[in-house]
């Protein structure tokens, strides 16, 4: 049973209305390497972890990036609401608006829908602990690189607090996957 606090875990606030910037921060909500294919990445892969401590973590974290996602969805919103509808037409968010008006949909920032091909579960521990690592360092590099496209101050305040805590993740993944890696072992099983 989980907690539902309406709260989100880091205050969003954007400064202008940027459609412009709206369409590329879709990456996060819908691209490969996103919050929602993390979330569903964790929650799908915890189910064979062998240590209770290991399906709790995946269990926590993507719980954490659901969160996550909610607060790319609003800096989306935010940055959409109340943009002039001339503003929208002279952005690339404009085909996004055609579909799906001002409403957050999932797909990346080049406008592909959002699907499950872009995680993976094997049922193998070693080997989705790997992947969830890399998928850390993916979606660390790609706030990187929004931040480096971004003007908004508010809005980097956000994707800079998110990109820490995909280093979190990151850290924490490696500590169990040492973990997993030694009860392995210890039982002989083989990966």
């Amino acid at each position: 049973m989980f907690l539902y606090q309406k709260m989100l875990q880091f205050p969003v606030q954007v400064e202008s209305t940027n459609p412009a910037l709206a369409e590329l921060i879709l990456e996060q909500f819908g691209g490969a390497d996103g919050e929602l294919a993390a979330s569903l990445r964790y929650l799908t892969q915890r189910y064979y972890m062998p240590l209770p401590e290991a399906k709790a973590l995946l269990t926590d974290i993507g719980t954490e990036e659901l969160n996550h996602w909610e607060m790319i969805a609003t800096i989306v919103w935010k940055l959409v609401e109340h943009a002039p509808i001339e503003k929208i037409k002279a952005s690339p968010y404009v085909a996004h608006f055609v579909n799906h008006g001002r409403n957050p949909y999932p797909h990346n920032a080049a406008g592909s829908p959002f699907t499950v091909t872009y995680f993976n579960a094997k049922s193998d521990p070693v080997a989705d602990l790997h992947e969830d690592m890399a998928a850390e360092q993916k979606a660390r590099a790609t706030y990187e690189h929004l931040l480096q496209v971004s003007n908004d101050h508010g809005v980097n305040q956000t994707l800079s607090f998110l990109r820490e805590r995909e280093v979190v993740h990151f850290q924490r993944f490696g500590e169990m996957l040492d973990r997993v890696q030694d009860y392995m072992y210890s039982k002989r099983h083989c990966y």
